[in-house]
């Protein structure tokens, strides 16, 4: 059976909107089918995404989205309406490799790009990044390379732009 993904908090604000995203659950990984994300209004069915997935592909934080309500009172997603030019970077901690399952330690690996994220939760150390279309691609994906390379983490691309690609 799927179910929500936990509810995050973002800072404080009635400003604030949740947008949800439906999905299918990936085999082998967590049951959850769908995910709600912090977003600001840009338009009476619009919003623009301000928080990394942690599970919903093709989506990043700036991306604006339409939306709808659904006769449960939810606004759900239904397409990417504009490209933020960000991407969205994964990174789950290998607990027995040299960084061990510290959230903290991913972080503080990325913030000398000017990257920010936020963590799943304490149980499950999953760390979603937004990867700023103007920050340095080559170094960020070199450094996600090696510390893949070296034990410290996995990492998954969960929305990618061509510059990503090509970097």
């Amino acid at each position: 059976m799927s179910s929500p993904a936990p509810d995050r908090d973002l800072t404080a604000g009635n400003d604030f909107i949740k947008i949800w995203f439906k999905f299918v659950p990936r085999e082998g990984w967590l049951p959850y089918d769908s995910e709600g994300l912090w977003a600001v209004a840009t338009g009476p069915d619009t919003a623009r995404v301000c928080n990394a997935p942690f599970l919903k592909d093709g989506i990043a934080e700036g991306d604006v989205v339409r939306f709808t309500v659904g006769s449960d009172g939810l606004r759900w997603a239904s397409g990417r309406v504009e490209a933020s030019g960000n991407c969205t970077v994964r990174i789950l901690p290998n607990p027995r490799g040299p960084l061990g399952p510290s959230a903290q330690a991913v972080h503080d690996r990325l913030v000398p790009f000017g990257i920010g994220g936020e963590t799943f939760s304490n149980d499950l150390p999953l760390v979603a990044f937004t990867v700023p279309a103007n920050a340095d691609l080559p170094a960020v994906k070199a450094t996600l390379q090696r510390g893949e390379a070296e034990g410290w983490w996995n990492f998954e691309v969960g929305c990618a732009t061509d510059e990503w690609k090509a970097a």
